[in-house]
């Protein structure tokens, strides 16, 4: 069993930290990396040509190693979950009446590019909601999810866990539904890809895009999406120079070039080179793929499961342990219970949780331990 890292992040003593799907603290390695990098354009006359390509390529090469890839260049360098995503909404046509299937209250980031896409084409959103009961709460929405999975459906757009309350999608029942029926599906793995095992080799999804800042441990505002090899003909969002063909050849830029990149390479934003953060996120990923997303998982379930069984004895619902994630989970109250009392306690104790919907999340990391549960549970019990 791996054990706890905290001494790899600078958190402050006087807090209780359980709140990484907001925003992940630094690791120190990364903060040195970043500072390292910002003094670097000091001198910009020793960045070289080679800079603009280097990081980029070994940054594909770890996140490829991270989710399972054998092919790197199917690896695009974005921004944002919602460049991704549009990314992958420009290149995709539904013919009128066809669906775009979605859970419930997906985040922001993860929905409107497909309300216009489907606004745009005469298509529909359909969103599958929890189920009205909290017993087998998450095995009923999957269940759900599978029968809404039709001959109309053309795109399932999906999280691997819920943002607000960590419930865990079968995604690799849903692929194999969504293949029966030609359905194309598409993954926000921004709250999971980084603590939660994920596979591109076991479960084809035509799309995956992460966020940076949270589970990988980056920086804001850079990010690493997949694309599969449908989407290898598309058009990006923009226009940039580096992603087309001999972009490395400085003195023959202006041969414009209407080839691009192999594979998933048009996908990148401009100016992806980023000195400042991708060495920041390159050191972030060498260090979970020494940690190992599995660990992690187990790490998160053996510092809380004591606290979450006292969290359920004293009437609140968090869901069972096959249906939700470990590094991310909802505790929801029950009729009658009080939630700004709980806001209270929790805040005495410095404990930092996030409120989404009717849950409070919680989602720890290897620089959480036993201790912070205890006093998690006592914020729930009378």
């Amino acid at each position: 069993m791996i054990k706890c890292q905290k001494d790899k992040f600078s958190l402050s003593e006087d807090v209780t930290y359980l709140n990484a799907a907001f925003m992940s603290p630094q690791l120190k390695t990364v903060e040195e990396a970043g500072i390292a990098a910002l003094r670097k354009k000091n001198q910009p006359n020793g960045i070289t040509a080679d800079d603009f390509f280097a990081n980029r390529n070994l940054l594909k090469k770890k996140f490829a190693e991270l989710i399972e890839l054998q092919a790197p260049e199917q690896i695009a360098i974005i921004p944002s979950a919602s460049y991704g995503i549009a990314n992958a909404a420009h290149n995709i046509s539904l013919r009128p009446g066809e669906e775009i299937l979605m859970v419930a209250e997906q985040f922001p980031s993860h929905v409107y590019s497909w309300k216009r896409l489907a606004t745009s084409h005469a298509g529909f959103l359909r969103i599958v909601n929890p189920p009205n009961t909290f017993e087998h709460r998450g095995e009923k929405w999957n269940e759900a999810i599978l029968n809404a999975i039709t001959d109309k459906t053309a795109v399932v757009a999906i999280p691997h866990v819920h943002w607000a309350d960590g419930t865990l999608f079968d995604l690799k029942a849903i692929r194999k539904k969504s293949r029966e029926h030609g359905a194309l599906m598409i993954i926000d793995g921004t709250q999971s890809v980084g603590a939660l095992p994920f596979s591109v080799q076991e479960l084809e999804p035509d799309v995956l895009v992460c966020a940076g800042y949270k589970w990988l441990l980056g920086p804001y505002s850079l990010g690493l999406a997949y694309y599969g090899e449908s989407f290898n003909d598309g058009i990006p969002i923009e226009e940039n120079w580096i992603n087309r063909l001999n972009s490395e050849d400085f003195k023959g830029l202006t041969a414009y070039q209407e080839a691009f990149q192999p594979g998933a390479e048009r996908y990148s934003v401009g100016e992806s080179s980023n000195f400042n953060h991708l060495p920041m996120l390159l050191e972030a990923l060498e260090q979970l793929l020494v940690w190992q997303p599995y660990k992690i998982q187990q790490y998160c379930h053996d510092i809380s499961a004591k606290a979450i069984q006292a969290i359920k004895e004293s009437g609140f619902f968090i869901e069972e342990d096959p249906f939700r994630a470990k590094h991310l989970f909802g505790i929801y109250l029950r009729s009658g219970q009080e939630l700004e009392r709980i806001k209270k306690r929790l805040q005495n104790n410095k404990i930092f949780v996030s409120f989404r919907g009717d849950a409070i999340r919680v989602s720890p990391h290897l620089y959480n331990t036993p201790s912070d549960f205890e006093q998690l549970a006592r914020c729930f019990q009378d």
